[in-house]
């Protein structure tokens, strides 16, 4: 305190932060790559453990018997689905009316801003089917759910069959204390948010809720998917609990695809482990749902979904075993007497045994977000700082802080007013679209985003010179001390709802508002800012996932994605109310268009 309390010892500070102001920000910002990175080196890394103490031990026999019962009840109800042409909704409620189950249907219709060209539906019709099985030893005032979605083709029948298998099965044993709502929703997640919009009353609250998808009768391992909108995680202990039941059971389980590793200390070894993290940090940045269970977390209920694949052909796991990891899993969740809380909610996992929890990675994102403070404060100095020719070193306060107002609002203005156009025009200008150029409706709607985002570039960056005629140092100064304050606080309230998507920003935004000046080279720089912006962040990020997916693509085939991902956040915003796209619209582009401004200021 007396560092800052002494008016000569803060002037020193202030004096060597500003002296050095370049290198420090170059050492945080590679600091904060290298932090980052270091998060995949298992020894960085916490050891998952359960912290719920009802879900701590797992010595109780899981069973179920009915195997190769429940895959033929998956091939009846494909049966019988190809026969209707969709969701066989009869067959299905007398299917569990058989089972003891408590029958309700749903029918739901959602009409799209503009047709899904990656699933062909524009006007989007369904009805959900779910059997309620009532709690025998309690008041029925908490629920569980199993769900397990119905699409289109021969998709997913296996999971249903085992979701009715394990209603009959759960049906004849009496240890239940909720209520366990067995859920068949048409049209994946748009049935899936129509039935939580609604579903008041007919069961318990709803505790936690596990989605089942199963691709083929073979199964070589269960792989776990955790994202769901706008970044938000199940509570850790969720996923703790399906790691503990297949170590013990003995199924090959998976998060992102990737099989665990023992040998970290190789180079191969963090590289596998790089890429795991790296995976959930693009799907968590992208702010959509990657399963039915994505939906569950905005209402506070911890989810996720279970995906059964067939990849590792050495391997293969029965219907049986797949069976028992889920009762076992239930049972453990019948046990808890509140809410999973206990665990961590912000956490990154490089592997299953491992993770990065909120405490270990926030500084990755603090050493990149502290450029911005320096920056603001070298700023800040640069305008208190009398200027040459002052007489007695005495500065008008007045004068220092009354440059033309206009020259510095009207880019925020304009910026933010391109912004809503990003955000407005590319639905309402749809029709408009259509009329005039030969292209469907889906590409419409983005090439009309592309249009009004490339139109911005040339808006904003010559008003100041029609307000005041010409752009004064001291304006383009403020101005950018206002853009990187801006960005300070709009990066960390990002990182602080979903870090994965603040950090991805901030790796490409913070180098563009610590050194743009409209007195470093135009060409050059404006090549810079524009490989910098959001929308090459986007287009360079569906390449990289591509990578990591390790399904690598052609220029043009990444092109027709990137445009579809356009479209998908669109929808999602529009369907689930997904962040991103207006965050994206509204605010970051906006912000980044300030310091456009500032390159062409003179």
């Amino acid at each position: 305190m007396g560092l800052l309390s002494d008016p000569n010892r803060r002037r020193a500070l202030i004096s060597l932060l500003t002296r050095l102001n370049a290198p420090i920000c170059v050492v945080c910002y590679m600091a904060g790559v290298v932090w980052f990175m270091g998060l995949a080196f298992e020894p960085f890394t916490l050891r998952t453990y359960m912290s719920e103490n009802a879900m701590g031990s797992t010595m109780v026999e899981e069973r179920f018997p009915s195997g190769e019962r429940a895959l033929a009840t998956g091939r009846e109800f494909a049966a019988h689905k190809k026969k209707v042409g969709g969701m066989p909704v009869d067959w299905l409620v007398k299917t569990m009316q058989a089972r003891g189950l408590e029958v309700f249907t749903q029918t739901f219709s959602r009409t799209l801003p503009f047709p899904d060209e990656n699933k062909e539906r524009y006007m989007v019709k369904g009805t959900n089917v779910y059997g309620i099985l009532r709690a025998p030893r309690a008041p029925r005032t908490e629920a569980l759910v199993l769900s397990a979605p119905c699409t289109q083709g021969d998709h997913n029948n296996q999971a249903v069959g085992l979701l009715l298998g394990l209603a009959q099965y759960f049906r004849n044993q009496i240890y239940w204390a909720k209520d366990i709502i067995f859920l068949i929703n048409e049209h994946d997640l748009i049935g899936m948010q129509a039935w939580l919009e609604v579903n008041m009353g007919r069961g318990g609250s709803i505790q936690a809720a596990l989605s089942l998808e199963l691709s083929s009768d073979v199964i070589t391992s269960m792989d776990l998917v955790l994202e769901g909108l706008n970044g938000q995680l199940p509570n850790l202990d969720l996923a703790n609990l399906f790691y503990a039941f297949c170590q013990k059971i003995g199924v090959l389980c998976t998060i992102q695809g990737k099989l665990q590793r023992n040998d970290w200390d190789s180079v191969s070894g963090y590289s596998h482990s790089v890429q795991t993290m790296m995976l959930m940090v693009m799907k968590q940045a992208s702010g959509r749902p990657w399963g039915d269970h994505g939906l569950f977390l905005r209402y506070h209920i911890e989810a996720a979904t279970i995906k059964g694949i067939n990849s590792f052909r050495q391997y293969k796991t029965d219907t049986n075993t797949i069976g028992r990891l889920l009762e076992g899993m239930y049972r453990k969740l019948n046990n808890l007497l509140e809410r999973l809380h206990q665990s961590y909610f912000f956490y990154l996992m490089p592997s299953l045994s491992h993770f990065v929890s909120i405490g270990y990675y926030m500084p990755a994102f603090g050493l990149l977000a502290v450029i911005l403070l320096l920056r603001a404060l070298d700023l800040w100095v640069q305008l208190a700082s009398p200027p040459p020719g002052t007489e007695d070193g005495v500065v008008d306060t007045e004068q220092m802080w009354s440059p033309d107002v206009l020259s510095v609002l009207t880019p925020l203005v304009i910026s933010h007013l391109t912004g809503v156009a990003l955000y407005y025009l590319p639905i309402h200008f749809q029709k408009m679209a259509l009329e005039h150029f030969p292209v469907s409706d889906t590409e419409a709607v983005v090439l009309t985003a592309i249009a009004v985002y490339t139109a911005g570039l040339a808006l904003p960056h010559n008003t100041h010179r029609f307000v005041s005629g010409e752009g004064t140092e001291h304006g383009w100064r403020v101005l950018k001390l206002v853009a990187v304050l801006y960005l300070a606080v709009l990066l960390g309230c990002t990182a602080l709802i979903n870090f994965s998507l603040g950090f991805i920003l901030a790796l490409t935004l913070v180098p563009v508002a610590a050194f743009v000046t409209p007195h470093v080279p135009k060409v050059p720089s404006a090549f810079v800012l524009v490989i910098l912006s959001p929308a090459c962040t986007l287009l360079f990020s569906v390449f990289f996932f591509q990578e990591l997916q390790e399904v690598p693509i052609s220029f043009q085939d990444g092109w027709v994605l990137y445009l579809s991902v356009i479209s998908q956040g669109i929808l999602d915003h529009s369907l689930y109310g997904s962040l991103v796209y207006p965050l994206i619209a509204l605010l970051v582009y906006p912000c980044w268009l300030l310091f456009w401004n500032i390159l062409f200021w003179e």
